[in-house]
């Protein structure tokens, strides 16, 4: 019996028939669908580069933040457009012929299996970008190993109460630290180009909720604890999702973050030695988000 007739990708192991239109948690199918495969320059520097990321981005997800910015294809079902293994190679070969600094998969979790058909058809010669929310299955992740080079993984929460509120996800925590300790192993150190673009290695990203501070300087420590070494891209870029259906339960995602706020923990990235990135407020605009309409 395959994985996906009973599906165990992701760390909610639904266990559901993944047929075509998909009823697990990511509500998806065996095909990979995508909503936008283009030239995405808002990454960070070692992965935008000068020229951009072939950012290639899947629709559904494992996850379901209430504040989740993709939420039009994160949640919607059946959106973008279902490709095939060959079709997907394609894209990826089309992204480096227009001289992409890399192949950014975002959100491929729950289509790894199509992604790794892809890969065997083609093997760009740029660097392979996993971009994930960190609520990866070990077992999952090792599917991968050789097919990667870079893993851009989140550390959303240290707070098992508030993972469970804003993503189901009570045991997000040692789930993602489990995942990233895989991702290490499978890298190694960062290896950079003389051009600044990361071929290698693991880049952790954790975005600071406005009211949740406490959360975000927990997330710091336990990165600087179990990861040391490993480079942080600190996101102040939280923008509202506008109206969405738990926005009465967490007034406090209905708003930018404040200077204060980012601050705070910009000071403790500082104080615990920890190398990176600080993106700032002005990034949180609606007009930094992508079209996902290319397919539609």
């Amino acid at each position: 019996m395959s994985v996906l007739e009973r599906c165990t990708l992701c760390p909610r192991a639904c266990g559901v028939r993944r047929d075509e239109t998909g009823t697990g948690f990511c509500k998806s199918g065996s095909a990979a669908r995508i909503a936008r495969a283009d030239l995405h320059f808002w990454e960070e520097p070692p992965i935008s580069g000068k020229t951009g990321a072939g950012a290639v981005f899947f629709t559904g997800c494992s996850l379901g933040c209430v504040y989740c910015q993709n939420r039009e294809i994160s949640r919607g079902e059946n959106r973008g457009r279902a490709v095939t293994p060959r079709e997907l190679a394609d894209i990826f070969r089309g992204l480096e012929e227009r001289g992409a600094a890399c192949i950014d998969l975002v959100t491929a979790g729950h289509f790894v299996l199509p992604v790794i058909q892809a890969l065997s058809l083609y093997r760009p010669g740029i660097p392979v970008v996993y971009n994930s929310s960190g609520y990866e299955r070990v077992e999952t992740l090792r599917l991968l190993e050789g097919l990667v080079d870079v893993y851009l993984p989140d550390f959303k929460y240290m707070e098992p109460e508030l993972a469970r509120a804003l993503s189901g996800a009570a045991d997000y925590p040692e789930v993602c630290r489990a995942a990233i300790g895989e991702m290490l192993r499978q890298t190694g150190p960062q290896q950079v180009r003389e051009d600044g673009i990361l071929t290698r290695g693991v880049l952790i990203r954790h975005l600071i909720l406005p009211g949740h501070t406490k959360n975000s300087l927990a997330v710091l420590e336990e990165i600087a604890r179990c990861f040391p070494g490993v480079p942080v891209s600190l996101m102040a870029q939280y923008t509202p999702p506008g109206v969405f259906p738990e926005q009465e339960q967490f007034p406090e995602l209905g708003r930018t973050l404040t200077q204060r706020e980012l601050e705070k923990v910009q000071d403790r990235l500082f104080a615990l030695g920890l190398d990176g990135f600080v993106q700032d407020r002005t990034s949180a605009r609606d007009s930094y988000l992508p079209d996902f309409h290319q397919f539609d």
